[in-house]
């Protein structure tokens, strides 16, 4: 198992899952880390300390996993070019290649990720999709697995990946005695969404705009067209649909679909029924609420209702 890092690393990025196959090894796996950066020189991690290296990552000869680390410094400036291309040599050179969190834009980078399904932080789904659209963005998933390439989403749905690799080498129960010891949910799917991420929309600018947010989230459940939010205003219903493409970057249609999915998530968790959850969550129908639940989080409301709900119970 190799884990690829670099100045700016996200230090959990890296010791998630490395502290899962390490535990691995305790009741039987063996597994032997090695950690390298493109030039074979120590990295300053994201909470400045120092992690060293074995090598540089044109040493690795072969490695049955190769893992990329994430990090904010591969969304927020350039990708280091030696990083991307420590990564095409590496990805001819394993089995397995990995990302956690953003290293799927390193990926990508690289041309890993070309005519895959991939994910990433939630955070950043967007923007993923914007910058590689030649990549199948699932934006909700835990973590993705698409012909012996894998990514995940924030730090511990990169534990929860390590989880699944280590049971697909080793089998449920030693995986299962890796969680329990580490105190980890064993049966998180990579297809589970990351339902806890609320609704990432930057605040309005625009007064305007910023009543209309109010009106929507205050009750999704009733008639927000375009027309009649734009009334509700006293705007044009041109003029809002302007608004929301300016500062969001979508419809106002798609605006409150996504105010509609994140209420009905939480009726959902709260024990309400379909019927209940797409009544008050103003989808009009359980179907209309179904095909939204498929479409954007690949599960239907009852099949996320039957995993996710709290029943106030002990």
């Amino acid at each position: 198992m190799v884990f690829v890092i670099f100045d700016g690393v996200k230090s959990l990025d890296v010791a998630g899952p490395a502290e899962v196959f390490a535990e691995a090894n305790l009741f039987g796996a063996d597994y032997a880390l090695s950690y390298v950066s493109p030039s074979g020189e120590a990295v300053a991690t994201s909470t400045g300390s120092t992690m060293p290296v074995d090598g540089p990552a044109d040493s690795v000869a072969h490695a049955d996993t190769i893992v990329v680390c994430g990090g904010d410094v591969l969304v927020s400036a350039p990708i280091d070019p030696e990083l991307v291309a420590a990564i095409r040599v590496l990805h001819e050179r394993t089995r397995r290649l990995v990302s956690i969190c953003t290293g799927s834009f390193a990926l990508a980078t690289a041309g890993a990720l070309s005519g895959r399904r991939a994910t990433t932080h939630w955070r950043y789904a967007q923007l993923f999709a914007r910058a590689f659209p030649d990549v199948d963005v699932l934006p909700d998933a835990l973590f993705v697995q698409d012909r012996g390439v894998f990514t995940s989403a924030g730090v511990s749905a990169g534990i929860d990946l390590a989880l699944a690799l280590v049971e697909a080498d080793n089998g449920p129960d030693l995986a299962r005695a890796v969680a329990r010891n580490l105190v980890v949910f064993m049966q998180r799917p990579g297809g589970q969404s990351q339902f806890s991420a609320p609704l990432e929309i930057k605040p309005a600018r625009t007064p305007t705009l910023r009543d209309v947010v109010d009106l929507i989230s205050a009750d999704p459940g009733l008639d927000h067209s375009a027309g009649r939010l734009a009334d509700r205003v006293g705007v044009s219903a041109r003029h809002l649909i302007r608004l929301f493409q300016a500062e969001f970057d979508m419809t106002p249609a798609r605006y409150v679909e996504k105010v509609r999915l994140d209420h009905a998530k939480s009726l959902l968790d709260s024990g309400h029924n379909v019927e209940e959850a797409a009544e008050g969550a103003g989808f009009g129908s359980p179907e209309t609420m179904r095909r939204t639940f498929v479409a954007r989080l690949g599960l239907s409301p009852s099949q996320y209702r039957d995993r996710f709900k709290t029943t106030g119970r002990p």
